[in-house]
């Protein structure tokens, strides 16, 4: 009887993700023909591990941002597309419930939000710290490396990452990119050279107006998203990636959940399935990101310095 039921809501489920699915920017560089597998044999098989609260809830629901690739917000301030949809049906496949996004602003709003019951999760990009894991659980499924975005036309000549030391370089104040763009400015200096220098603005729409107003050099973004920008602006952008020497890859990126919901140990269990089945490995290659791909996820990593 377990069984069936699980079974039927899989199915009501699988209608609701297909229904939410959509074209992303991404869609553009024409991937949207890469179809992620189903959950197969494993549809609805954690359903029973679910907290009552959420069984009772009938619906899991993250909180998120307009980030592309990960999120892109349609002009009516609600629909999502993006690589989080993709990563939401595969979770919501293997844990046989729906899940949706609300639109919030700021990464406190988010965080304050999960706190208070609002919102289950989120899927960032955000690292784990010290500071966050001791309120929220977080399951890695990523790890970080920046990519500077650099004028074809009228900018600096650099090539890779060595060449931005003594430059400016835009990025969202409070961000993953800031402490890679500190790392790299670090390596610099221990190099015998002048710092890049971080000029911290508000969201990626203002670091990327910066460098072509010429008030900063070139603009760090996560990879991801960096990918997607120089896909969406052809003939705009190149993209430079920060090294593993320079800092890069040391960030883990983690889906977080508050730790009074109990939800991680199984969003870890459903993320140990993806990766077994090979969901994950076909959503990275979609998604261009198998330079940050992990082997297997952690819960509740151990941060890096």
């Amino acid at each position: 009887m377990r069984l069936e039921r699980s079974r039927a809501l899989f199915a009501a489920v699988a209608l609701t993700a297909l229904a939410l699915t959509g074209c992303t920017s991404i869609d553009q560089k024409g991937v949207d023909s890469q179809q992620l597998s189903g959950p197969g044999d494993n549809a609805g098989v954690l359903y029973d591990r679910l907290p009552q609260a959420i069984k009772d809830k009938g619906e899991i629901v993250f909180a998120g941002d307009s980030h592309p690739p990960y999120r892109t917000v349609g002009p009516d301030g609600k629909t999502v597309t993006g690589m989080d949809p993709d990563l939401q049906q595969a979770l919501s496949g293997v844990l046989g419930i729906p899940i949706r996004t609300e639109i919030t602003s700021g990464l406190p709003a988010m965080l304050s939000g999960m706190l208070s019951g609002r919102y289950d999760a989120f899927n960032g990009p955000v690292k784990a710290t010290p500071e966050r894991l001791t309120q929220f659980d977080g399951v890695q499924w990523l790890t970080s490396r920046t990519s500077y975005l650099i004028p074809l036309t009228g900018g600096i000549s650099a090539q890779n990452t060595d060449q931005l030391c003594g430059t400016r370089s835009a990025g969202v104040v409070g961000s993953i990119t800031e402490e890679q763009v500190r790392k790299l400015a670090a390596w610099c200096v221990d190099r015998g050279e002048r710092p890049v220098e971080f000029v911290g603005l508000a969201d990626t729409n203002s670091t990327l107006l910066a460098v072509q107003s010429g008030r900063a050099d070139s603009a760090a973004l996560t990879q991801s998203g960096a990918i997607d920008t120089a896909a969406t602006q052809p003939n705009t952008w190149r993209a430079v990636a920060q090294t593993e020497e320079q800092g890069a890859l040391a960030d883990q990126l983690v889906l977080l959940s508050p730790k009074a919901n109990q939800l991680a140990p199984v969003f870890y269990e459903a993320f140990t399935l993806l990766f077994d089945g090979g969901q994950y490995a076909e959503l990275v290659k979609k998604w261009q990101l198998e330079d940050i791909a992990v082997p297997a996820p952690v819960l509740n990593p151990t941060p890096a310095d």
